[in-house]
Order: C-alpha cells, then sequence, then structure tokens
C-alpha cells in the first residue's frame, strides 16, 4: 500500500516503507534517543535496538479514514525526561515528512519500549 500525495501536476505515490525508513532516521537524529525498538518483538520483557539499516521496523504508518498516522518504538536514554524526549521525536518527524514530502501527517505517537544507559 502506498501513499499518496496530490498536486497540481498530478498524483505522487510513495511507498510506506519510504516514509517509515525517513521517519526513522530522523527519530534517530534527536538527543536522547538510544536507538528504534522493533515493535513485534520484545524478549524477556527487553526490547532489542534495531541497527541503522533496520530502522523501519521500528515505525509503522498507517492510513486510517483519510489521515496518515505514525507509530514510533524507541528505545530512550536513561537520565533524559522521556515526555521531552517524546515530544522533540514527534514535532521533528512530522515537520520532516511534510518538508522533505509533503506529507500532512495528523498523528505520530510514540511507543516507549525500554531506557537504557548510553553504551548499554
Amino acid at each position: 500500500m502506498s501513499i499518496q500525495i496530490s498536486t497540481e501536476l498530478g498524483t505522487i505515490e510513495v511507498e510506506e516503507q519510504v516514509v517509515a525508513t525517513l521517519a526513522g532516521a530522523v527519530a534517530m537524529e534527536c538527543y536522547g534517543l538510544i536507538g528504534m525498538s522493533s515493535r513485534r518483538t520484545m524478549k524477556d520483557g527487553i526490547a532489542d535496538i534495531l541497527r541503522r539499516e533496520n530502522l523501519s521496523r521500528g515505525v509503522e504508518v498507517r492510513k486510517q479514514d483519510g489521515m496518515v498516522l505514525i507509530d514510533l518504538y524507541i528505545i530512550v536514554s536513561y537520565g533524559t525526561k522521556i515526555s521531552e524526549v517524546a515530544h522533540i521525536v514527534q514535532e521533528r518527524v512530522k515537520y520532516a515528512l511534510d518538508q522533505q514530502l509533503g506529507l500532512a501527517v495528523d498523528r505520530v505517537n510514540i511507543y516507549v519500549q525500554g531506557v537504557r544507559e548510553v553504551g548499554t
């Protein structure tokens, strides 16, 4: 499934995988974020950190009732204010997708899968 963006010149179709990869890359640039976590796997209550090439596995892009929704599964740094990190990630992802793709994102939902010290 792809997301369609209408312009005065025609329609642009962007695959959800592209949106997910871009959202994951932008999120990783945010202070306080250790990494992305897979939305499906947790072993013994501990989330695994995804490598850079698998960032899109920690992002889910949905289109629901004409709205674009993005779910990000993240691991934050110990000692940071979780709500602030989540808020910054939400704003940066929404802004980047609007600026780079012209995609109006209605919601960016953050799911904190874990808290870790830097380097562990």
